[in-house]
């Protein structure tokens, strides 16, 4: 069997307030030309199959164009007769089992999915492969027992489909909505692929178990991951990178601004814009030694001069004064909020007892802010 791993679509994703000419905002709607562009570069290999490990939607209440999006992609996988296997991830799980979920909506198409959104192990055979569907579950310990109730069938590929983070990449925790984490023992050599979803980098954790990593960069942390899809042949064992299409994120360097007016700063940033030749590139710049006073008269003059070339410019300040970055503009996408709120909290000294009850009180009201933001009516109160 060949199938082809993607995972972490996020349909519906929204940042940095740029509209196009309809008023639809600029970065949702690159994300939903590139998903439907990436299901015709799929197609184009001939698979038996497409597995999608998870978050194929930003969150359980789908705009209306990121489900015509997924329909869109459905009447294409119908027309080269192509299977679609996904799970539900954390951002598209419904957080309660008296929640619809979206997935509901695909049974409704024409096509051939295979959707596990329910809370429960599920399996489906497709060719002459078995996969072995795990979606975000409520509890973490939901997981394991899903796990324990897996029957591998006899000459045929089994393959496991799940969503979370694998316990050796738990320093990469990302800190969003119904992160759970993924026991080792599920990572077992007893299947012939593990398709992994959630981990937004394309990576390898075992000689069988593959992270395809998001087809779009996320958040600015993101820069250096590789992105795309993988191919996967069950009768070889071999897995390959597929690059699909995606908006452009660069990194612009460092500027020295020690010596430098506000204006020849401004004038620095605009010269690092010029040479971008991406359309609709996401950029990050370094700011390097800047005086505090020069940061209070750049203002938003750097980044105004250049709104009309780029989709974005995050500027990441390093001021002369500390040693701390700190970033201009409104994009605040990509910033951990849990990580700096435990930053800030263990710099302050506390006595451990009272660090560890603030770390863990404050980190929890954290994630019940970021999931209220997240899924509206839908989040635990």
């Amino acid at each position: 069997m060949k199938f082809i791993h993607i995972a972490d679509t996020h349909l519906g994703l929204a940042a940095f307030n740029k509209l196009d000419a309809t008023g639809m905002n600029l970065r949702e709607r690159l994300i939903y030309e590139n998903f439907l562009a990436g299901i015709e570069r799929i197609i184009q290999e001939r698979p038996d199959a497409v597995v999608h490990a998870g978050d194929l939607f930003h969150t359980v209440k789908p705009k209306t164009r990121a489900y015509t999006t997924v329909l869109a992609a459905l009447d294409l996988l119908q027309d080269a007769g192509v299977p679609l296997i996904v799970i539900a991830g954390n951002h598209s799980m419904a957080k309660t089992r008296y929640t619809e979920s979206p997935f509901a909506v695909l049974e409704y198409h024409g096509a051939e999915v295979h959707a596990a959104y329910r809370y429960r192990y599920e399996t489906v055979e497709v060719g002459d492969a078995t996969f072995h569907l795990i979606p975000n579950m409520l509890e973490t310990s939901d997981y394991r027992r899903a796990f324990d109730g897996i029957e591998r069938r006899p000459r045929t590929a089994n393959v496991l489909v799940t969503h979370g983070l694998a316990s050796m990449l738990k320093e990469h925790r990302l800190h969003t909505v119904a992160e759970h984490e993924i026991d080792a023992a599920m990572i077992s050599d007893e299947f012939d692929y593990i398709a992994l979803g959630h981990y937004h980098g394309q990576v390898q954790i075992a000689d069988n178990a593959w992270y395809s990593g998001s087809i779009e960069h996320c958040t600015y942390g993101e820069r250096k991951d590789v992105k795309g899809a993988l191919i996967v042949d069950t009768a070889t064992g071999g897995v390959e990178h597929l690059d699909l299409q995606k908006t452009s994120m660069l990194d612009l360097g460092t500027i020295a601004c020690a010596d430098l007016s506000p204006e020849e700063i401004a004038d620095a940033v605009a010269g690092r814009v010029e040479g971008v030749r991406e359309e609709h590139a996401m950029c990050e710049l370094t700011l390097d030694g800047m005086r505090r006073e020069s940061q209070r008269q750049l203002g938003r003059r750097a980044r105004a001069g250049c709104a009309g070339r780029l989709l974005d410019l995050r500027l990441r300040v390093v001021a002369q004064e500390e040693d701390r970055r700190r970033f201009a503009g409104d994009d605040l996408i990509g910033v951990d909020y849990v990580g700096e709120f435990g930053r800030f909290v263990r710099e302050k000294g506390l006595p451990k007892e009272a660090e560890d009850y603030v770390l863990k009180a404050g980190g929890e009201a954290l994630r019940r802010a970021i999931l209220r933001h997240a899924e509206g009516d839908d989040a635990p109160a």
